[in-house]
């Protein structure tokens, strides 16, 4: 509409060692290259978006998807440890990467920096929930940045979660036992997006965020839609009946995250759709993959990740279960017609 500002979304993804606890999506500088995302990498950005020219749209940045949680929740000593993320984290470079970027980015006054804070089947349990607020903050803080340069975060990048669950609550019990109990649930604080990022919102104030920060919710393809759509909660026999027959979210475990049958385009981009909430976004564009299913030779940096394998039977990540990806995808960021289609098909609110 006239007289309205333009908003134009960027994705900043380039740290070093980037993508520490997968290979689907490695990037092209190696762990100790700091200074090259620095000169080569973030400076030219903000040089492009400091042009007067483009002071009348307003530029939101994702600031490094896959990163700072990982310093929390893939380091040792915990069982889901990569030997790529004990590096990452000892030698600072994601926290000092998102600093320079936040800082640097952030001093161009129509940027929006929005941090990357994961997705509820991450950070929603309690031993990563806090502990990931403090790594924002410190990061935030980071090579000259101030929590000033954070105008909030954004949740479920690239990622599946459904936005709301409407069939059960985190609060429920059936049969005797809470919902937290089920397999799906694991004891996770968290049964959707929303929630999560309601909830994560006011952490991150509480560690010292401005408390006028906003969340963003990527819902490019959490809809779940199509005849496979739960209309009601499940059976009332378990948890696991209850939970399972109303979830809508109908992925195998909650850590599967490449490339997932049956999921559909999710609610449609619109500003301040609930409290705290600043908009829904599509981030991750319908249609890119997420990495090959088999090993592609590529000169991009990518690795194979089993992860995208549809054969593959899990790591303590997803609980040592199937990885519900779909078959014959080729490399990360390329086209995927195949899952395209079925997003369209599976598309909720549907098109």
């Amino acid at each position: 509409a006239a007289g309205r500002p333009l908003v134009v979304q960027l994705v900043i993804y380039n740290l070093p060692g980037r993508d520490c606890a997968a290979l689907a999506s490695n990037g092209e500088l190696g762990p100790t290259e700091i200074d090259r995302y620095k000169s080569q990498y973030i400076d030219p950005i903000a040089a492009i978006l400091g042009d007067s020219k483009y002071a009348s749209l307003r530029i939101v940045t994702t600031v490094e998807i896959d990163s700072l949680p990982n310093l929390v929740t893939n380091v040792t000593p915990r069982a889901t440890a990569t030997p790529q993320c004990d590096v990452m984290k000892a030698n600072g470079n994601y926290v000092k990467g998102v600093g320079y970027a936040l800082n640097h980015l952030g001093a161009v006054s129509n940027v929006y920096n929005y941090v990357d804070a994961g997705h509820h089947g991450w950070i929603g349990w309690d031993d990563n929930f806090n502990a990931s607020a403090q790594m924002f903050k410190q990061a935030a803080t980071a090579e000259g940045s101030t929590v000033d340069k954070v105008h909030g975060f954004i949740v479920n990048t690239a990622n599946y979660g459904a936005t709301k669950e409407s069939n059960f609550t985190v609060n429920d019990n059936v049969a005797g036992r809470s919902v937290r109990e089920s397999k799906w649930v694991d004891w996770n604080r968290y049964v959707d997006e929303q929630s999560f990022a309601q909830a994560f919102r006011q952490q991150a104030v509480s560690v010292g965020f401005k408390s006028d920060i906003g969340m963003l919710i990527d819902t490019s393809r959490n809809g779940w839609g199509g005849t496979a759509r739960p209309a009601g909660p499940g059976a009332q026999t378990s948890v696991d009946t209850y939970v399972d027959g109303g979830r809508y979210d109908r992925r195998i475990h909650l850590g599967n995250w490449c490339n997932q049958a049956g999921a559909g385009l999710g609610e449609r981009p619109r500003s301040a759709p609930a409290t705290g909430i600043d908009a829904y976004v599509w981030m991750k564009p319908p249609g890119e993959s997420d990495g090959a299913s088999k090993e592609i030779p590529n000169d991009q940096g990518k690795g194979f990740d089993r992860m995208c394998d549809p054969t593959y039977t899990g790591n303590p990540r997803n609980n040592n279960n199937l990885s519900g990806a779909l078959a014959n995808a080729p490399l990360s960021g390329d086209w995927f017609s195949a899952q395209f289609q079925e997003l369209l098909k599976n598309a909720y609110p549907a098109l």
